[in-house]
């Protein structure tokens, strides 16, 4: 049977089927085109300093251009989230310690970890008096809007303390002036920072979450599940290029050191090359996985699932959140 044209249905079937795949392969094409003329944004969570050596390291050593890849790195405001940002595609990827990734998650974010960095928690309790803080009924309690306090609420909660947490968006003038009883800090951070005030000359009334059996993972490299599928290739690219920027950084940590210098200078960011070598070497310990001993880059399912219950039980998150859904 042959149309007004003296074709067959099935010809013109199959000149339809093959313009459509043609059409479709251009417009894939054209989108890939313009997806990799693009820069690979990456977002730390926090002003720039040495917990985010490897990726400086990886950018002005070439390893993101030798993987084909342009990135750039945009620090949030102290005030900012950069969570809010991923969702709403302001960036790529961005940093977040697994706790507030599952948070995230639970409460609905579609997002995936496409590289692990800490294999630790660096997370610290610190007392003014030398007294535990969570024993201390409704003690003040610092915390940075920026996120790192979700186990920490949950003891409290585990612990039926009256706790009362206030917000800060970083320093550690609260804590020094006494206007609180305690503070959550970073072992490479604010811990530094207390020591030189001289406020903790032998140490006392700091509290440890890992000594403590809550050693959670913190930092990791996370985007939207959306966007990872749309750029697979690009995310695995820039995993694989910031993890050797880490490996070179604990290879060459004074030439780190420069890099990092560098930044902080660029972004008037106030601070010194002491504090900031102190904070390289806990950053790099806490890289070290607690049974291994190695480098390993991973999320580890069990703190997965530590991290996910304690929430939980404590009413923090609204569901339990599994290793497989962070994962890409």
């Amino acid at each position: 049977m042959f149309d007004e044209s003296g074709k067959t249905p099935g010809t013109i079937q199959n000149r339809m089927r093959r313009l459509f795949i043609a059409l479709f392969l251009a417009v894939a094409v054209s989108a890939a085109a313009q997806t990799k003329g693009k820069p690979f944004v990456f977002m730390p969570q926090w002003t720039a300093q040495a917990q985010f050596a490897g990726y400086y390291a990886a950018l002005v050593k070439g390893f993101y251009a030798e993987e084909g890849l342009d990135v750039e790195i945009v620090h949030p405001f102290a005030s900012q989230s950069n969570v809010r940002h991923l969702l709403e595609g302001d960036v790529d990827a961005t940093m977040l310690p697994l706790a507030q990734a599952i948070e995230s998650v639970s409460g609905g974010a579609p997002l995936v970890n496409i590289l692990q960095t800490s294999m630790n928690s660096a997370l610290l309790l610190i007392s003014r008096n030398g007294a535990d803080p969570f024993k201390m009924k409704k003690a003040k309690v610092v915390y940075w809007r920026s996120g790192y306090d979700q186990i920490a609420r949950s003891l409290a909660i585990r612990n039926h303390l009256d706790i009362e947490w206030v917000p800060a968006a970083s320093s550690v003038n609260l804590f020094v002036s006494g206007a609180v009883d305690a503070m959550l800090a970073m072992s490479y951070n604010e811990y530094y920072q207390i020591l030189q005030t001289g406020l903790l000359p032998s140490g006392e009334g700091v509290f440890s979450f890992r000594e403590m059996g809550y050693n959670v993972q913190q930092d990791g490299v996370y985007m939207t599940r959306s966007a990872f599928n749309r750029n697979r290739d690009r995310a695995e690219a820039f995993a694989r290029a910031s993890r050797r920027g880490w490996e070179w950084v604990a290879n060459h940590p004074e030439e780190a050191l420069d890099i990092v210098m560098d930044y902080v200078k660029n972004l008037r960011i106030p601070t010194n090359r002491t504090l900031q070598r102190l904070m390289l070497d806990e950053i790099l310990r806490v890289q070290l996985d607690p049974d291994s001993g190695g480098r390993e880059f991973r999320v580890r399912e069990d703190m997965v699932g530590k991290a996910s219950r304690l929430l939980y039980d404590t009413g923090l998150i609204g569901r339990e959140v599994s290793y497989k859904e962070l994962m890409p």
